[in-house]
């Protein structure tokens, strides 16, 4: 008798799953497996992985294509360090938002507190722009203090004016940089003066220096200046780039006995705009090599190519209740990646959306991005849009879709229990 129910009901189970099995490829069928897309204009083989390769020496590096934010080469890129003078970017980002915001002007002059010139300025021993105690200093030469000559004093008179004191100001860092996508970046102090709090990964700088160049190209001309003088001292910049390699134009240097020597830097060839970050080496020339060596790497192994073209279908979305059952896509601008010229790169494209897209919608409506991934990794990420618009379907259509979703929902949760 035991037997007898034990084959009746295996061949039931065998059952339900083949009918799951068969509803699954319905629905993946009816979702649009053309959403996967293969670039295969440029898929490129045959070339061994390692040639072509490049040898870091910094316990933790990246490079990065700065128009798609596409990563070259990294290494220990997620690795939480002190950014110590780096971190002088976060500052910099905060008061060019606050003066795009309207929130504070160039010609607004700041006071030096002496708590500023003892702990920044000429008495610390540490980068100054020798700002002179109780003297009023215009936020414009506050910024060319503390990116040209990396002056902590003008960092602590920007957080002291703007936030009354650093540990508040180093809370509107924190806060900034979620704003802008660096997830795991804290921040102590204005300046990068070694505290526990200061922790940031090369990753994370490399995508600050990128929002910085992107947002405020008017301000990022500062950090290519040469030289600045303040309190007739004249002090050059410590970006070592910029007399060494074509093209360079900015970022910033930094050092700290914990961190170690540290760099961002970014520079421009046949219109390719590379940045690159390092940190935890051991003397400042190597830092200085390391960096320029991963630059010139990255401008002699790498081009452009364009995976899509400007409102070209990249792959279509299903419908929900809509006249019609898909809508195609494209993304406004040309979808660009970086590819070794060696030919060792291969492309695959996918399209990736929350769906199905509820009609009725316009045209041009934002419905998802597509990720073109190098690789192992996600080369670029773009939006893309929808090329027609879908008027609202007839009573029969919108319930078809809704048998539909309700399939696919009673799907997912018999595979779920499974």
């Amino acid at each position: 008798m035991g037997r007898s129910t034990l084959r009746f009901r295996r061949p039931a189970v065998t059952t339900r799953r083949l009918i799951r099995g068969l509803l699954a490829f319905a629905i993946l069928a009816a979702l649009g497996w053309n959403s996967v897309l293969l670039a295969a204009g440029n898929s490129m083989q045959g070339a061994k992985k390692e040639e072509g390769g490049f040898e870091g020496e910094a316990p933790t590096a990246i490079l990065i294509e700065a128009t798609s934010g596409a990563v070259l080469f990294e290494k220990n890129a997620d690795e939480l360090r002190a950014p110590s003078s780096m971190m002088k970017l976060m500052t910099a980002e905060v008061v060019f938002h606050a003066i795009k915001q309207g929130d504070i002007k160039l010609t607004d002059e700041y006071h030096v507190s002496e708590n500023a010139w003892r702990r920044g300025g000429a008495p610390s021993g540490t980068s100054t722009m020798f700002a002179a105690i109780h003297s009023k200093v215009p936020v414009d030469d506050l910024l060319h203090g503390a990116i040209i000559q990396s002056g902590n004093d003008a960092c602590i008179v920007l957080a002291e004016a703007m936030a009354g004191n650093e540990r508040a100001f180093a809370e509107m860092m924190t806060k900034r940089a979620r704003e802008i996508g660096l997830t795991r970046s804290t921040f102590a102090n204005s300046n990068g003066l070694p505290d526990p709090g200061n922790k940031m990964t090369v990753r994370e700088l490399a995508m600050l220096a990128r929002h910085i160049i992107q947002t405020y190209p008017e301000f990022y001309k500062l950090f290519g200046e040469k030289e600045f003088t303040w309190n007739k001292i004249r002090q050059p910049n410590r970006n070592p780039l910029l007399n060494s390699l074509e093209g360079a134009d900015g970022l910033k240097t930094g050092y700290t006995k914990e961190g170690g020597y540290g760099m961002v830097g970014s520079a421009v060839q046949n219109g390719v705009r590379l940045i690159v970050a390092v940190n935890g080496l051991e003397d400042p020339e190597d830092r200085a090599n390391e960096a320029k060596k991963m630059l010139e790497w990255g401008f002699r192994n790498f081009e452009v190519r364009t995976v899509f073209a400007e409102n070209e279908t990249i792959g279509y979305a299903k419908v929900f209740g809509g006249n019609t059952g898909s809508v195609a896509l494209a993304s406004h601008e040309p979808v660009k990646v970086m590819v070794q010229k060696n030919g060792n790169d291969k492309l695959i494209a996918r399209v990736v959306y929350n769906g199905p897209v509820r009609a009725p919608f316009e045209a041009g409506q934002k419905v998802g991005v597509v990720k073109v991934w190098r690789g192992a990794n996600v080369a670029v990420e773009t939006p893309v849009y929808a090329m027609d618009s879908v008027d609202r379907g007839s009573t029969l259509r919108r319930a078809f879709d809704g048998v539909t979703e309700l399939a696919i929902a009673l799907f997912r949760a018999g595979v779920a229990k499974l």
